[in-house]
């Protein structure tokens, strides 16, 4: 009978399942949790359906990495496409990116390593030979579509290279500083006060190359303005 049941199970499985246990485990437990017999437990069928769908093991961690690059990446970049006005598209993209219900435990600091689990499990395996490629995508990807934003707004290049630069190290510090040291880490409604700070400071017009304070960014004429 358990194994007529298995054999149904095993019938039912998707490789989209596979993908589905994968980044589950990676988000709760790093990549190293990705492993087939103990998925295949979770799962309750026999490593058997596992190669089915993937060939080993590494080609189930591309396929959960493949859909972290998809849905954490380029649907949101496609998402965000569909905002016209280049300044509502970055606040949008900041606000999400530093959104942060309470903790449920109860601990000062926002839920923000919840959300990006997947994101700090990744980084933690940066060395990963399988990993480690796709993380650099990644985030250069990040990093290039906060710039193109920012020369969307009419900073000049170097203006919005560094900005994007000061944006993501923001987002990314904040997720390390959530999750090692929360309790430095302001409660839900200081951290309001703090999503509200991180806005003011990379979307501000003051400061820029040279140091010192400027009273508009150093936007390029309409002639110059980047396609």
């Amino acid at each position: 009978m358990v194994n007529d049941k298995r054999a149904a199970r095993v019938g039912n499985l998707t490789a989209a399942d596979w993908i589905d246990a994968a980044c589950i485990a990676i988000a709760e437990r790093g990549v190293g949790a990705v492993a087939v017999e103990p998925l295949a437990q979770h799962l309750g069928v026999t490593k058997g359906s596992f190669y089915w769908h993937f060939p080993n093991r590494d080609a189930l961690l591309r396929a959960a990495l493949g859909r972290w690059e998809e849905a954490g990446t380029e649907a949101v970049i496609a998402a965000l496409g569909r905002i016209a006005e280049p300044r509502q598209r970055l606040e949008t993209l900041i606000a999400a990116a530093f959104a942060s219900p309470p903790r449920i435990d109860g601990l000062a600091g926002p839920e923000i390593v919840t959300n990006h689990a997947f994101d700090l499990a990744v980084a933690d395996a940066a060395d990963d030979p399988t990993v480690g490629p796709v993380l650099r995508r990644v985030s250069e990807r990040r990093v290039d579509y906060l710039g193109e934003c920012f020369r969307a707004l009419g900073y000049t290049p170097d203006e919005a290279r560094h900005r994007a630069l000061l944006a993501y190290a923001a987002f990314v510090g904040t997720l390390r500083l959530a999750r090692e040291a929360p309790g430095r880490m302001p409660p839900d409604g200081e951290y309001r006060a703090y999503q509200r700070h991180v806005m003011a400071t990379i979307m501000s017009e003051g400061g820029g190359e040279g140091g010192g304070s400027r009273s508009r960014p150093p936007l390029l004429a309409a002639s110059e303005t980047p396609k």
